[in-house]
């Protein structure tokens, strides 16, 4: 495979990581954050934990983005501090680097996801053609691992990965008894997730997700020749549908069947490069509109401290908004604003729709 060099372009891009503070999350950390930062007084995992808020672990997944759930984090904060306030606990401060860790975690556990059915799954996994290889708990007799041996039922880059590695193999043996390779869209590899997630020789394998640096992973977005057909309308800065786990591990097993070039091999490192990159652009660019979020920062009082000298300007945001952040000052700045907030009489702003996504484009600009 031709190796291409990094044009200016891309030098930039690399460094626009950088500058809008987007990193990638462990799902490991994310899990010891939620545990420390006592979010589990409130929060089940696996049942274990609160009652008065939702268990993380529920496999049927919410369908939010990024900017969805920060947006859910702030408008219920205040009640969430007055609940920590009556148990005792002390309100968290949070850095963006464990706000990342703590996406991260959120999205192994399926937050992320449109909501799926094991049902419909198992009928997909069927009709699919994954059964005629893999069986459930013992190896088939076309040779292909049982799922009960997948790490990547927990790890939805290793999925990806696998989706991917697995392709020219899977092709060969379909062409040998003449049917086509199956396309899946992402709401069917989303229940075949579900279906797999819920056997009970899986059920209690513990979530993980932990991509690597952005900034290598664009590199070897590059070298790996991606770059050479996704650019213009194809670019994937400009995709809204790569968002889940499954979206991912859907669109690299379609994408296997068209590819013009030999397809490269992905090892488990190169993937999470690769998804790291991905992730890493949902949260640079979270689709919001500007000038909607000019007409969100005014109608929400935000112009009230920030601009004034009592919170930071415009100016200090500029380049650096995005999830992230945003629940990191609401976490380390929230309480002193809700006072200033209520002596003044001004409502503790909430969110709906795409407002999150609008104002922290907004913010992003600057003046």
């Amino acid at each position: 495979m031709r190796v291409p060099r990094l044009s200016a372009t891309a030098v930039v891009s690399l460094t626009a990581f950088a500058a809008t503070g987007v990193i990638p999350g462990d799902a490991r950390k994310g899990a010891q954050v939620f545990q420390e930062q006592k979010c589990v007084t409130c929060h089940s995992v696996d049942g274990t934990g609160g009652k008065s808020a939702p268990d993380l672990s529920k496999k049927s997944g919410r369908g939010y983005t990024p900017a969805d759930m920060a947006a859910l984090m702030w408008n219920h904060a205040p009640a969430m501090w007055t609940a920590m306030e009556q148990a005792g606990i002390e309100k968290p401060k949070l850095t963006a680097e464990q706000s990342a860790d703590l996406f991260a975690y959120f999205y192994a556990a399926r937050y992320f996801d449109r909501p799926g059915d094991a049902a419909r799954g198992r009928r997909a996994f069927i009709s699919k053609g994954c059964a005629q290889c893999h069986n459930v708990g013992s190896t088939a007799p076309e040779g292909g691992k049982p799922v009960m041996t997948w790490k990547s039922v927990s790890d939805p880059i290793e999925l990806a990965r696998e989706m991917w590695n697995h392709a020219p193999q899977m092709r060969q043996a379909m062409a040998d008894r003449k049917v086509s390779p199956p396309t899946l869209t992402a709401d069917e590899m989303n229940d075949i997730v579900v279906y797999l997630q819920n056997l009970p020789q899986t059920r209690n394998l513990q979530p993980e997700f932990s991509p690597a640096s952005p900034e290598t992973g664009e590199t070897l977005f590059q070298v790996k020749g991606c770059a050479e057909c996704h650019r213009g309308a194809h670019s994937l800065d400009k995709k809204t549908s790569l968002r889940t786990g499954a979206d991912y591990a859907a669109a690299m097993w379609n994408h296997s069947h068209n590819m013009i070039q030999l397809q490269p091999e992905l090892r488990p490192e190169e993937m999470r490069r690769l998804v790291g990159y991905i992730w890493a652009l949902q949260f640079a660019n979270t689709g919001g509109n500007a000038a909607r979020g000019h007409k969100v920062f005014e109608a929400k009082g935000c112009g009230n401290c920030h601009g004034k000298g009592a919170a930071p300007s415009l100016d200090a945001m500029a380049g650096r908004a995005n999830p992230y952040t945003a629940v990191s000052a609401l976490w380390n700045h929230g309480p002193n604003m809700l006072k200033q907030m209520q002596a003044q009489k001004i409502r503790w702003p909430r969110f709906k729709d795409t407002q999150m996504a609008d104002l922290l484009a907004y913010l992003n600009a600057g003046k």
